[in-house]
């Protein structure tokens, strides 16, 4: 590890020492039960995540902090904080609503409470994403804010409030109000690093379609000691159309599309992926690509859920009619709209018997693909370099955030760069979600250390002499 020049050391040791104070957010953000659904949660809970946000940001730094209400009827939270004249504009993007806690009895610790073990700081939002707002706050308290020299770049700040319902507030919010999201740098914190300590840029993220397919054959369930046999059962013709999703290999077949795609960024260890995602032993990875090609380069179909009757309580008959709820994640360089077509057409064309099939489509969202060419990602590689010691990689995820096609869409020439601290032991929308301190920690020092080289590298631009 490269031995740190006098001003990194110091700006690592401050934020080492605001670290009590990050947890001391935390603790206070986890125990909001920021669920962006009333049918589950007070939407007071949500109102007052947003109040604590605009308070510690005003007392950050930043100016104008307040709540606006989106199109669907959630309030983000908003601020603003000048730099030096001719310094480039950085968004700061996060969001404050979470998941539900799900199974209560799955937790090891109350869900709603911050508790820490082995080191990890356990509790719905930990990481996903309130983790990111402390190191928002973190960052932004080392640099100095109200008591210290001021910012050196124009800092936006811009926190969802209903990201996890996915009822696409802000992303409407963005055409209507975009004075509050124009910058030439947008820093999406709600993804995390490959590995724990192993910097990470997100620069791809898998678009997604779902479908909802019917089948029917008969008038009506019929009795299967009678007639099962001959009688066409509905759910054996489902099971054959969905099989048809992918070959003996477990490769995505749907016609139409392609499944050659390859990735060039950070490998994904076959070992690895069978840790993390859990897999049984004996039980085979699907696909010939490798991991990372699979994951971040080709479509992956998966069923859903199936409405047929269920094993307690079934009866002996035959099925007349049984659907399925298939969704198909879409890499970069692939229209999500035209593969939901694909989907649709494979589903109908693959119908066995002459069963009846109907496909109805439901939500789309594009992937999306970082361009890494310019100042900012230059400024942010070598940021989390200084901050980790170690190179920064690229990798992708599997996940959509729509909210990135509408920013690329709507400022063009802007870079947007997705990192934060939500690695893959933080086990985020499952029970016992948690995060590592040490990754608020470093990330924070590399957020405030990115926005120190994004402004001398964009003054030595503007100079011509980058």
């Amino acid at each position: 590890m490269t031995a740190d020049s006098p001003e990194t050391a110091a700006l690592r040791a401050r934020i080492r020492e605001l670290m009590p104070r990050a947890k001391e957010d935390l603790t206070a953000l986890v125990a909001m039960r920021s669920v962006a659904d009333p049918r589950q949660f007070p939407p007071e809970e949500c109102a007052r995540t947003a109040d604590f946000l605009v308070a510690a940001f005003t007392e950050a730094g930043l100016r104008d902090m307040r709540r606006v209400t989106t199109p669907d009827g959630t309030d983000a939270v908003v601020g603003h904080a000048p730099g030096p004249e001719g310094a480039p504009t950085v968004l700061l993007y996060c969001h404050y609503d979470v998941q539900p806690p799900l199974d209560d009895a799955a937790w090891r610790t109350p869900p709603f409470e911050l508790t820490e073990r082995d080191g990890r700081w356990y509790g719905r939002g930990t990481a996903d994403c309130k983790g990111n707002i402390a190191m928002h706050l973190t960052a932004l308290r080392a640099l100095g804010g109200p008591d210290g020299t001021g910012f050196p770049v124009h800092l936006k700040f811009v926190a969802e409030g209903s990201e996890e319902q996915g009822t696409g507030g802000l992303e409407q919010l963005v055409p209507q109000r975009p004075e509050l999201f124009a910058a030439d740098a947008l820093l999406v914190c709600d993804t995390g690093n490959f590995a724990l300590g192993l910097p990470t840029a997100t620069t791809s993220l898998r678009g997604l379609t779902n479908v909802v397919v019917t089948v029917s054959t008969l008038k009506g369930e019929m009795h299967s000691g009678m007639f099962g046999g001959p009688a066409p059962d509905a759910l054996a013709a489902l099971v054959r159309i969905l099989d048809s999703l992918r070959d003996e290999a477990g490769n995505t077949t749907v016609k139409g599309l392609p499944d050659d795609g390859t990735w060039d960024g950070v490998p994904y260890p076959v070992d690895r992926f069978r840790a993390d995602v859990g897999a049984l032993d004996g039980v085979s990875l699907l696909g010939t690509g490798t991991v990372a090609d699979e994951l971040w380069a080709r479509p992956a179909v998966t069923v859903l859920g199936i409405d047929c009757p269920p094993v307690v309580g079934s009866s002996a008959a035959v099925q007349a009619k049984v659907r399925a709820r298939v969704s198909l994640r879409v890499p970069p360089g692939m229209d999500a709209e035209e593969a939901r077509d694909a989907l649709s057409a494979h589903l109908l064309g693959a119908a066995p018997w002459g069963a009846r099939v109907e496909v109805e489509p439901e939500s789309v969202g594009q992937p999306f693909r970082a361009r890494t060419e310019g100042p900012a990602y230059r400024a942010l590689g070598s940021a989390l370099s200084r901050a980790y010691g170690k190179d920064m990689v690229q990798s992708g995820q599997g996940g959509s955030i729509p909210l990135c096609n509408v920013l690329a869409g709507q400022f063009p020439d802007a870079e947007i760069a997705l990192i934060g601290v939500e690695e893959p032991g933080c086990l985020i929308h499952a029970p016992n979600e948690s995060v590592d301190p040490s990754e608020i920690e470093t990330m924070a020092l590399a957020e405030a250390l990115f926005l120190r080289t994004y402004a001398t590298r964009s003054e030595g631009a503007r100079r011509g002499v980058e």
